[in-house]
């Protein structure tokens, strides 16, 4: 199957309405935010998305993304690949302020469509694909170079004790 690339922006609603589906790519290049994040990444997204509407009448589209990327072990510095495999469900709503978002059913998030009904598309995967990126990026400890016991945390001197201040209060005191 030949990759198309997926446009950036689309109504979600018109969409839903024709049951359109997409199997396509985003360029990666396009994801500043994304290349910000992480050491590398593939060049393309591998997104597959469907528009629909539910029994209830709402919008939704669902899908999944997927590509590669190089982190950064924060334990021994070293590049080690991480895929990304990103599964998504959003139902468009207008503006912060609407109360169908409080309305929607738990397994939809809302995203919001600007004045003329369409949806950022690029600006929601890469969001997206950010949030499931590991808060901490660390290999397997049997990948990682650096093994726990060469791991070393530093030790705390004890403190010198100092004498109590209110030790002459006490010769005061005489019973």
């Amino acid at each position: 199957m030949q990759k198309v690339k997926l446009p950036k922006q689309l109504d979600p609603i018109k969409s839903a309405t024709k049951r359109s589906e997409y199997q396509g790519v985003m360029l990666t290049a396009d994801m500043p935010r994304l290349l910000s994040t992480v050491a590398g990444v593939d060049d393309e997204v591998d997104i597959e998305v469907k528009f629909l509407k539910d029994e209830q009448g709402l919008s939704y589209f669902e899908g999944h993304l997927h590509c590669e990327t190089s982190l950064v072990c924060q334990r021994c510095n070293g590049v080690f690949t991480h895929p990304l495999d990103v599964s998504f469900c959003f139902s468009p709503v207008q503006g912060h302020e609407d109360e169908k978002a409080d309305e929607l059913p738990d397994i939809y998030d809302p995203v919001e469509v600007n004045d003329h009904g369409e949806v950022n598309l690029l600006q929601v995967f890469e969001d997206e694909m950010i949030i499931s990126l590991p808060i901490v990026a660390l290999h397997a400890e049997e990948d990682c170079d650096i093994k726990a016991e060469d791991m070393t945390f530093g030790k705390i001197e004890p403190v010198d004790e100092r004498p109590n201040p209110f030790a002459v209060l006490k010769e005061l005191k005489r019973d």
